[in-house]
């Protein structure tokens, strides 16, 4: 069962963060607005710097979604760094610019990739035999 719902939450975050990436990279003004960015020749940068980071991002969680898939030894690195990179990334923007909306989207989406993936761990470790 955990297996399953890190999984969804994988492919979920992946969906999530393409679609992002693809505002970014192909529609950056809408992007920016959406955010309350006003679009500006300085704004343009960090759109397209942006959209290529949340393309990076993308890979990794399609990579680490691919690792559990595949029941690889070592899935669990992928979906830790993940899981709390999303943790700090929203815990920065709630103390930077007082969203609480991204702190409990962003470090949510972390927590329980963090869980999931450590009751992956524990379930594994007991099926195992020796």
């Amino acid at each position: 069962m955990a297996r399953i719902s890190l999984l969804l939450l994988l492919g979920l975050a992946a969906l999530v963060e393409l679609v992002l990436a693809g505002a970014a990279l192909a529609a950056p003004a809408f992007l920016m607005q959406q955010f309350g960015v006003r679009y500006t020749s300085d704004t343009a940068f960090v759109a397209y710097v942006l959209g290529w980071l949340l393309l990076f991002v993308t890979l990794v969680a399609g990579a680490a979604l691919v690792q559990v898939w595949q029941r690889r030894l070592y899935f669990a690195t992928l979906c830790y760094l993940l899981g709390f990179w999303w943790i700090g990334i929203g815990i920065g923007i709630y103390l930077a610019f007082g969203k609480a909306d991204n702190l409990l989207l962003d470090s949510l989406k972390g927590v329980l990739l963090v869980a999931l993936t450590r009751i992956c761990q524990v379930t594994r470790m007991t099926n195992r035999r020796y």
